[in-house]
This record gives C-alpha cells, structure tokens and sequence, in this order.
C-alpha cells in the first residue's frame, strides 16, 4: 500500500460508495485539509474514564474530499504509553455510536489510531467543499499508565483503494500523564499542554502505519509519496 501526501458541518458521516478520485488543489504549497486538535484536557489521570477532545478538518478547495481518514499519532516523552493502555474512541454520527479506533506502536514506540469504519469500500469522512467537519474523539487510559508527557499530532489521509493520499496535518496537541494529586515522575503541571507546530517528520515516519482495507493497521512498505498543491 502506497501512500502519497498532498498538501494540495459538525459530526460529518463516513463517507460510502465509490472510491475518491481525489481532493481539490489548494493552494500556496499548502495542504487541501486544514487541520486542527482541539478541546483537550490539559492533564489525563489514568483510571478515570474518557476524556474528550476533538479533530477538525476543514476543505480549503472548491472540491469534496471523500474517504478522509484522520490518523492521530501520540508520541510520549517516556517509555510507558502503549496500545494496551489506552483505549480510543471517535463518534460516527450516521450510526449515532461511539466506534472504537484500531491502536498500533510504531518501530519509534509512538502509537498510531486511525479515524473511520471498518468497511472495505467506505468508512472514512467526507468533507464538502469549503466545509468543515468535527471529528469528536475521546481517550482513556488504564490505571497502570505511568506518568508522561504526550505530544499528538493528526495526519490526515485520503485512501484511495490500497493507496492513498495524505492531505492534512495538524500542530501539536500536548497533554500530562498525571497521578490523581496531579504531579508524576519528572511532570508537573508547569509542563502541560500547549499548541504548536507538528512534526512532519514524525508524522511521515508514523504515516508507515494506515488503515488498510479491513480496517486494520499495516505497515507500509513501499515509501510515502508526498505532493503539495
């Protein structure tokens, strides 16, 4: 599975049907799918249930984007945040549930969740053309997870088949692993979450990771291709 990346309403629904021939050109360089973390805790306490945040992708072209898959990317200062420790959920509109996203450590031990169902045609977001969708999500964390810091970016990627595009990326989302008292080995709450610039880098290496037509995860073999509009 080939991946390539072009920069190029609330609660949107998973896209069914045919297949995308793609998103609309942006433009300046720039990715079509403007993309933007938001609405998270500043701290997750482990043990204590969901905590929500969400993704908003907003086409900047004069063309529908179907097939969107945002793919969340947590990279923690320390060893400790694995996929057995957490569990991820998004909210599908169209079925009015919470749907559990498939979780993957990556060869750098950062995690990779992707958005969408498991569907072999369908399953991901469609965002209009200069429209806007918010991708409600929400975190847990089992009660063994050690204190960290955790940084999350969203890449977001149009699959198109066994290929796909990536079309989107978003800043930094941070957020503390604390202790109920608030404060773990070597985090305080002087360090918690702010928004900056992502990690490109970071994101094309975990990029290795996508959904595949299943539904699951796998590991892509043949290089990220990416194109800007």
């Amino acid at each position: 599975m080939a991946l390539a990346a072009r920069p190029g309403a609330v609660g949107g629904t998973p896209a069914a049907g045919r297949l995308p021939v793609g998103c609309g050109n942006a433009s300046g360089g720039t990715f079509p799918i403007a993309t933007r973390l938001y609405g998270g805790p500043d701290a997750h306490h482990p043990g204590t249930g969901f905590e929500p945040w969400a993704v908003e992708l907003t086409n900047t072209t004069g063309r529908a984007c179907r097939e969107v898959h945002p793919v969340l990317v947590f990279a923690a200062r320390d060893r400790g945040l694995t996929p057995a420790r957490m569990m991820l959920e998004f909210y599908d509109p169209g079925a009015a549930r919470w749907r559990t996203a498939p979780l993957a450590a990556t060869a750098e031990d950062e995690v990779v969740g992707v958005l969408g169902t498991q569907r072999a045609k369908g399953g991901g977001f469609t965002v209009g053309a200069r429209a806007a969708v918010t991708v409600k999500v929400r975190l847990a964390l089992t009660g063994d997870t050690p204190p960290n810091q955790v940084t999350v970016n969203a890449a977001v990627v149009q699959r198109h088949g066994s290929d796909g595009d990536w079309v989107g990326e978003s800043g930094d989302y941070r957020f503390a692993v604390l202790k109920d008292r608030g404060t773990g080995a070597g985090v305080t709450r002087d360090e918690l979450a702010t928004t900056g610039t992502g990690s490109t880098l970071r994101l094309a290496a975990a990029l290795g990771m996508v959904l595949a037509a299943g539904g699951v995860l796998v590991l892509l073999s043949r290089g990220l291709r990416r194109t800007r509009g």
